[in-house]
């Protein structure tokens, strides 16, 4: 039983029903068993003895809740202050490293190493890289800005149903028996 309470402890829903079921066995032993000498295989145990293990278990179990509570609110404290703390770190690393620059010894008391020379790239090495770019570049297809714009899209299997505008009806002239002077007149340069 002991070893399925510890292998359960890792989650927290597992937790507190292990630490539960513990509580339990303490409490169903004091209440039924109080003074009987209970005999597991070829061995006598008095039930004030497993009460103690079971109690000994339960207080294993509440002081590793509280060190990974204290150890999660620890954490979080150190992130909280990595974020604060942590741009001055750098610029004073910086800081160091641009007044000292090469100078082994003298970083060397701050814990810091000169940063390391960069080796120069030789011819083979930078031409292997360029016929590998190049090779990449026509495997893939890409092109350069100019191409790209010479490329015009043909779209095939598509119908393209232009939109339009449905005619408007035509009004009818109505039959006016006296022919007034505005009706002959030319049509405003807005509406040609």
């Amino acid at each position: 039983m002991s070893n399925s309470i510890v292998r359960n402890i890792t989650s927290q829903s597992t937790k507190s029903a292990a630490l539960a079921q513990v509580q339990a066995l303490i409490a169903g032993t004091n209440k039924t068993f109080p003074n009987a000498a209970l005999t597991f295989g070829n061995a006598t145990v008095q039930a004030s003895s497993i009460v103690q293990d079971l109690q000994n278990l339960e207080q294993a179990m509440l002081a590793l809740t509280a060190a990974q509570s204290n150890a999660r609110d620890a954490v979080s404290a150190l992130r909280t202050l990595e974020v604060s703390v942590g741009p001055l770190v750098r610029a004073y690393k910086r800081f160091l490293l641009a007044t000292y620059g090469t100078s082994a010894q003298q970083l060397a008391v701050f814990g810091l190493q000169p940063p390391k020379a960069r080796t120069p790239i030789s011819t083979g090495t930078r031409a292997t890289a360029t016929a590998k770019a190049r090779a990449t570049r026509a495997a893939r297809g890409t092109k350069g800005k100019k191409q790209k714009l010479a490329i015009k899209g043909d779209v095939t299997g598509v119908v393209v149903t232009p939109i339009t505008n449905p005619p408007e009806p035509k009004p009818e002239p109505s039959p006016s028996p006296s022919a007034s002077p505005a009706a002959h007149a030319p049509a405003p340069a807005a509406e040609r």
